[in-house]
């Protein structure tokens, strides 16, 4: 499934759309294969009588349920789950009927992290943490090219606060809060 391009902003660029690496997906296809040759298996080894139908019947929807929910199902996921990098925000959407989008702007990034395994260092993935203001935290797993993705945040990132000028820059233009004087129209104040 595509990701939808009227989520961005007008002026926002998508820099990078990726899935969740394909290793996610191995384990609950091998899943539906192992049940589709145990539902074939089943159909030839039962008997074709009254007993033998009564059984297949059983070992297929067995078979079926297994299939669609730890097979299937995952594999939705896998195919419905977005990790978007724009020149503005992070964007993580997942969910196959119900959807869930997490939008974090570049400018309250605080920190990020990728951590691999060693089988994640084998297949190029890892898991990418990335913190922000505000305690609020995006966590982007099985990512691919995990550090090739974090050097690209850390790029964006730089980029987008030369864009935007910290605010601390910004104290000298504010204007000075005036002194009360002491006076006939101003009351005098006790210490």
């Amino acid at each position: 499934m595509a990701f939808p391009a009227e989520v961005l902003a007008e002026e926002e660029e998508l820099v990078l759309h990726l899935h969740p690496h394909w290793k996610t997906a191995l384990g609950p296809g091998l899943l539906v294969l192992i049940a589709v040759v145990v539902t074939a298996v089943a159909w030839v080894m039962l008997p074709v009588t009254e007993g033998g139908r009564i059984a297949f019947l059983v070992v297929a929807a067995i078979m079926v349920y297994q299939g669609v929910r730890y097979g299937v199902a995952p594999l939705a996921v896998w195919r419905c789950t977005h990790y978007v990098l724009t020149d503005e925000r992070i964007l993580l959407q997942d969910g196959v009927i119900a959807r869930e989008r997490r939008d974090l702007p570049l400018s309250r990034v605080n920190d990020h992290v990728v951590t691999q395994s060693v089988l994640d260092r084998l297949f190029g993935t890892g898991t990418l943490k990335i913190d922000s203001i505000g305690e609020q935290a995006v966590v982007l797993t099985a990512l691919p090219r995990a550090q090739q993705v974090q050097t690209l945040l850390y790029e964006l990132i730089e980029q987008d606060r030369l864009l935007r000028p910290d605010d601390e820059d910004t104290d000298e233009d504010e204007p000075e809060v005036p002194v009360q004087r002491k006076g006939f129209l101003f009351k005098k104040q006790r210490r």
